[in-house]
C-alpha cells in the first residue's frame, strides 16, 4: 500500500472546494496594502528545531544571523530571522507590557533586533490572537485585547515580521481577531510583514488577502513525509488565492531536522517553491550538513519561488500518485515539477503543450537540481525515485539546437506487486533492466549504459551496452544479472545506472534503493523487536515497544490502552505505515489496537487500523475513537512475502492520533 493510498483513505487536513484554476489566474482579493511580501517571504524560525528548550536564546538567534551572512543564505534571498513562542515571561508587567525573558534574552528584544539589522537582515517575533500563546497548558501572554499596545511595543523594538498564532482565542471570530491586529500594525507606521497562523480553520484564503501577507492553510507540518504529502495535497488546490503580497502558507521547511531523506527534503523544497510558498527554514542551520545547505540555497529552485509574476503552481495531472505541476514565470517560461508520491520509482511525463507553452520546433529544458540543460522535441519526463521530485524550467524555441538531447535513465526491478519496494535475499541472482529514453528532437549518439552495485555484488550485462545512435522518441533497454553475495546483511543498498552520450560528452544517472531482506524465523515473533523495511509516521518516528511520544526518537512511554499496559508493540501516530518482510513462511498476525493513553483522555482522536499482505487488504478495524475500548485484531497472512501495517486518521484530522499495535506478533513456520 502506498503512502498516497494511506492518505487518500483519511480525510484531508481541511475541507476544500474545487479550486483548480487556469495557469495565470489572478488573486481573488486585493492584497494587504503594506508593500511587503511582493514575493513569498524567506527566513528562519526556531520553533521546529528548538521549541522552548534552553537552546532557544539570544546567542542562538544572533549566531543564526551571522550564519545567514557567512553561509550565503542572505545572498540567496533569506532575510527574516524570527523568534517563535517562549521569548516572553509568563506575565505582563504592571503597565500591561510584554516582558522579554531575561534568562533567554538578557539584553532585551530590541538589542537582538538591532543586531539582526546590523547584518542587513530583518527581525521577527511571535504572538497569538488569543489570551495566551500555544506553548504548554498555560502558555505565555497572547495579544487578544492588547493589539495596539503590543503592536506599538514591537514597533519600538524594531520588529519587521509578526507570526500571529491561533491558540486560546475564546471562540472569537478569526477574521475579527486578525483584522484587529492588522489595523494595529498599520497604525504603528512601521512596515511589519503579517503572517497569519490560523491553521486553515476558517478558510482564511477566502478572507485574509487584505488582512495579512500570508496565511497558514493547514495544521503544523512535522518532520516526516506523510505530513509533507498531506499538506501539499491540501495547499496545491488553493492557487487562485495567492499572489504578490498574499500567499498560501503550508508552514515551515523541515529540511535538515533529520526525519526524512534528502530526496524527501528536496521534494518539500521543490513543492513549496512551485506553490509560491514562504520559505522559512525550520532547522538549526548551525549544525546543518552540506547536503542540507545545498538544498536550502539552490538558486534555481529559489528563483521559481521568488518569480515576480507571483502565480502559485497548478497541479495539471495526478494519476496513481504521479503528479505534474506547472507554474508560469514572468519571462514567459514554465516551471515544471514531476512529483512521485508513491513508494516505487516511476517515469513521469508531460508535454510542453500541456504545461502551457506555445508550439515550437524544439525546447530548452533546465534540470534545476542537476543544473544541466538539454533540448526536447516537446516531451518533459524523468525517472523519479519514490517520494522524489524532478524540477525543470522550460523555454520554447531559442537556441535549443546547441544543447544535447534530453536523455533519461532508469532501472526496472522485478517487484512483488505494483508499488512494492525492490526486495532481494542474500545469495540470490536477479535480472534487472536499465531503460534509457531520448526526449530530444535530435539523436543521442555514441552512447553507453553502465550499471554498478555495492562492493562485492556481481553485476553483468546480458546484452550490448553501447548504442551508435538513439533517435528522439526511442528507448534502449539492457538486461543485467545482479547477484547479492551470500551473507550480505539485511538493509538498504544502491544500484547506480549511468548513460553517457554525445554531443557534449553528456552523462545522466539514476540511483535505485534495493532492500536485502530475510524471512521471519520459525515460531512467534514480536514485531516490536523485528527489523522493518520502511516506516512513515504522522508525528515523530515510529517507536519500538513504547508509545509514539512526541517529536524526538525514544521519547515514548509504556504502551497503554485503556489502562492496560503492554511490554511489546509499535507506537505510531496516524497516518502511519510500516513494512515487514515475511518471506512467505508466516500464517497469522495478531495485535491489540487502539489509541494510546499518553494523550489526555479529554482530547480528541480517532484512527482506523489496516493490515495489508502483498498489496492486498486482508483485515481492518472500523474507526476507533478516544475512549473506545481497544480491539483484538487477527489477520491471515499465509504465504505473504510483504506485510504492511497501516493506521489512518479515522476520517478527520490527525490531532491526538497516537495509536498502538500493542503486542503485535506474527506466527511463522
Amino acid at each position: 500500500m502506498s503512502i498516497r493510498r494511506l492518505l487518500a483513505g483519511a480525510a484531508a487536513v481541511l475541507t476544500l472546494g474545487a479550486c483548480m484554476v487556469g495557469l495565470g489566474t489572478a488573486p481573488a482579493a486585493d492584497a494587504l496594502d503594506n508593500g511587503l511580501a511582493l514575493t513569498p517571504q524567506m527566513g528562519f524560525d526556531n520553533w521546529n528545531a528548538t521549541q522552548c528548550t534552553s537552546t532557544f536564546n539570544e546567542a542562538m538567534i544572533e549566531s543564526i544571523a551571522d550564519l545567514f551572512v557567512s553561509s550565503g543564505l542572505k545572498a540567496a534571498g533569506y532575510e527574516y530571522v524570527n523568534l517563535d513562542d517562549c521569548w516572553a515571561l509568563p506575565a505582563r508587567d504592571a503597565n500591561g507590557n510584554l516582558v522579554p525573558d531575561p534568562v533567554r534574552f538578557p539584553d532585551g528584544i530590541k538589542a537582538v533586533a538591532d543586531y539582526v539589522h546590523s547584518k542587513g537582515l530583518k527581525f521577527g517575533l511571535y504572538s497569538s490572537a488569543g489570551t495566551k500563546t500555544c506553548n504548554g497548558q498555560s502558555g505565555f501572554p497572547g495579544s487578544l485585547g492588547y493589539e495596539q499596545q503590543d503592536a506599538e511595543q514591537w514597533a519600538s523594538w524594531g520588529v519587521d515580521y509578526l507570526k500571529y498564532d491561533n491558540c486560546n482565542n475564546d471562540g472569537t471570530s478569526a477574521e475579527q481577531r486578525y483584522t484587529t491586529m492588522r489595523d494595529a500594525l498599520l497604525a504603528t507606521g512601521r512596515p511589519i510583514l503579517y503572517s497569519i497562523c490560523e491553521w486553515g480553520e476558517s478558510q482564511p484564503w477566502t478572507w485574509a488577502g487584505s488582512v495579512g501577507n500570508s496565511w497558514r492553510t493547514t495544521l503544523d507540518v512535522t518532520d516526516n513525509y506523510s505530513s509533507v504529502l498531506s499538506i501539499y495535497q491540501a495547499n496545491i488546490q488553493l492557487g487562485q488565492y495567492a499572489g504578490p503580497g498574499q500567499w498560501n502558507d503550508p508552514d515551515m521547511l523541515e529540511i535538515g531536522n533529520g526525519g526524512m531523506t534528502d530526496i524527501e527534503y528536496r521534494s518539500q523544497f521543490s513543492l513549496w517553491s512551485m506553490m509560491a510558498a514562504p520559505l522559512i527554514i525550520g532547522s538549526d542551520i548551525r549544525t546543518a550538513t552540506p547536503a542540507t545547505m545545498a538544498i536550502l540555497s539552490d538558486s534555481d529552485v529559489i528563483a521559481v519561488d521568488q518569480d515576480p509574476l507571483g502565480v502559485q503552481g497548478t497541479q495539471i495531472s495526478s494519476v496513481n500518485g504521479l503528479d505534474v505541476i506547472t507554474k508560469p514565470l514572468a519571462n514567459g517560461d514554465r516551471a515544471v515539477a514531476l512529483f512521485n508520491e508513491g513508494d516505487a520509482a516511476a517515469t513521469i511525463s508531460t508535454t510542453a503543450s500541456a504545461v502551457g507553452l506555445p508550439k515550437a520546433a524544439g525546447y530548452s529544458i533546465k534540470d534545476l537540481w542537476a543544473g544541466t540543460s538539454t533540448e526536447s522535441a516537446g516531451r518533459i519526463s524523468a525517472v523519479v525515485p519514490p517520494h522524489g521530485t524532478a524540477m525543470f524550467t522550460v523555454h520554447a524555441g531559442g537556441s535549443w539546437q546547441t544543447l544535447p538531447p534530453a536523455v533519461h535513465t532508469g532501472i526496472d526491478y522485478p517487484a512483488l506487486y505494483a508499488g512494492a519496494p525492490p526486495l532481494v535475499e542474500a545469495g540470490v541472482t536477479t535480472t534487472v533492466t536499465t531503460v534509457t529514453g531520448n526526449d530530444g528532437a535530435l539523436p543521442a549518439s555514441a552512447g553507453n549504459v553502465s550499471l554498478t552495485g555495492p562492493a562485492g555484488w556481481t553485476v553483468q550485462a546480458e546484452s550490448p551496452t553501447g548504442f551508435p545512435a538513439l533517435p528522439g522518441g526511442r528507448q534502449q533497454s539492457t538486461p543485467w544479472s545482479v547477484t547479492v553475495p551470500a551473507g550480505t546483511p539485511t538493509g538498504s543498498y544502491t544500484l547506480h545506472a549511468s548513460t553517457s552520450y554525445q554531443p557534449g560528452s553528456t552523462t545522466v544517472g539514476y540511483d535505485l534503493t534495493v532492500y536485502v531482506v530475510a524471512g521471519q524465523p520459525a515460531g512467534v515473533s514480536s514485531l516490536g523487536d523485528d527489523q522493518w523495511i520502511s516506516s512513515v509516521n504522522g508525528s515523530g518516528p515510529m517507536e519500538r515497544n513504547t508509545s509514539n511520544g512526541a517529536a524526538a526518537a525514544g521519547d515514548g512511554k509504556t504502551i497503554t490502552l485503556n489502562g492496560q499496559t503492554y511490554a511489546k508493540g509499535l507506537g505510531t501516530y496516524a497516518p502511519s505505515a510500516v513494512r515487514y518482510y515475511l518471506g512467505g513462511g508466516c500464517s497469522t498476525l495478531t495485535a491489540t489496537v487502539g489509541l494510546d493513553d499518553e494523550r489526555n483522555s479529554s482530547s480528541s482522536g480517532s484512527v482506523a487500523f489496516q493490515v495489508w499482505a502483498d498489496g492486498k487488504l486482508v483485515t481492518q478495524t472500523g474507526v476507533i475513537k478516544r475512549g473506545d475500548p481497544p480491539q483484538q485484531l487477527s489477520a491471515d497472512v499465509t504465504g505473504a512475502s510483504l506485510l504492511e501495517l497501516v493506521v489512518t486518521d479515522g476520517g478527520d484530522s490527525n490531532i491526538s492520533d497516537s495509536a498502538d499495535w500493542a503486542g503485535a506478533q506474527v506466527t511463522c513456520a
